[in-house]
């Protein structure tokens, strides 16, 4: 090799490099700087913060657990309700529906992610809100009331609301992770499967199979759009700082409060509060999205193995 080809490398490998641990530098000095500006609450309340229940601005009272109660609740009702609904539509698309069906059914899904979250928050308050406190809440509270799920205030306006509005944000990026992922699957597989005289159901498991720590990676991809998600999820469910095991009551999400209260926060441990809480939120994000790669790589030795 001559000179100037390994000085070319070396030039190119340190550009990368750089490009590299920016990313890290900007991670770091986000968590410096969160961490710095929460100090006065940090001093102040300790872990109490974390485990406090009352958020009190004008009596500089404050407590993150309704809000990470919320976070967390409203982000699991969206991938219940969203993932399944992926992964038919994904299956369906790419296994069962012929070309001149798919395509339009996929730029339907793909406009829905284009759609911006104010709309969807418009959409929760006049469609999906009066739909719920009309129609779904009733139905679920005759079938379902012993359960303290359902069971509360009517509104249409709450935690159930603010889920079904990020199920239906979190469904095209789901679906459309899922569908690339399916359709990298090799077609040798489900030709040799059919030549063995499986079925096309039998021969879609098979796939799924082949395809599950990709499947895995959209679920998580999808639950991190939900743990973030903010303006939508603010107009429909209802922003009252409380923990309650009825889904039609309204709560509070991390990304929530901070939209909604960082421009009054004119004393120092106000926002010093609200940064932490940021901080909270960004911390929730790494654990479950370290915990979730950590399913992704164990399904995918799982699948090897197999």
């Amino acid at each position: 090799m001559s000179k100037t080809g390994t000085i070319g490398d070396s030039v190119f490998r340190t550009i990368l490099i750089i490009f590299a641990a920016t990313i890290i530098v900007i991670v770091v000095a986000m968590i410096a700087m969160m961490v710095q500006n929460s100090l006065p609450t940090i001093r102040e309340f300790g872990l109490g913060f974390l485990t406090g229940r009352r958020w009190q601005p004008a009596s500089d009272i404050f407590g993150a657990l309704p809000f990470i109660y919320g976070t967390i609740v409203s982000s699991v009702i969206a991938l219940v309700l969203a993932v399944p609904l992926s992964l038919g539509i994904a299956i369906f698309l790419v296994e069962q529906a012929p070309q001149k069906i798919a395509r339009p059914i996929a730029f339907m899904v793909e406009l829905l992610a284009a759609i911006p979250s104010v709309v969807y928050g418009l959409w929760g308050i006049f469609v999906l809100a009066p739909f719920i406190r009309s129609y779904l809440g009733p139905v679920l509270q005759s079938y379902l009331g012993w359960l303290p799920l359902f069971q509360g205030r009517l509104t249409g306006i709450g935690m159930l609301t603010g889920g079904m509005i990020m199920a239906l944000m979190v469904t095209p990026i789901v679906t459309a992770v899922v569908r690339d992922v399916l359709e990298a699957v090799s077609t040798t597989q489900r030709e040799a499967a059919l030549a063995l005289g499986a079925t096309k159901w039998e021969t879609t498991t098979i796939v799924l199979g082949n395809a599950a720590s990709g499947i895995a990676g959209a679920v998580v991809l999808g639950l991190g759009r939900a743990l973030g998600e903010t303006m939508a999820v603010t107009m429909v469910i209802g922003n009252s700082p409380q923990i309650s095991s009825s889904l039609f009551e309204p709560a509070y999400t991390i990304a929530s409060v901070l939209a909604a209260n960082f421009a009054e926060a004119t004393d120092k441990l106000y926002l010093s509060a609200l940064i932490e809480m940021g901080l909270v939120l960004f911390l929730v994000t790494f654990i479950v999205n370290a915990f979730a790669k950590l399913l992704v790589i164990r399904v995918a030795r799982r699948s090897g193995a197999h």
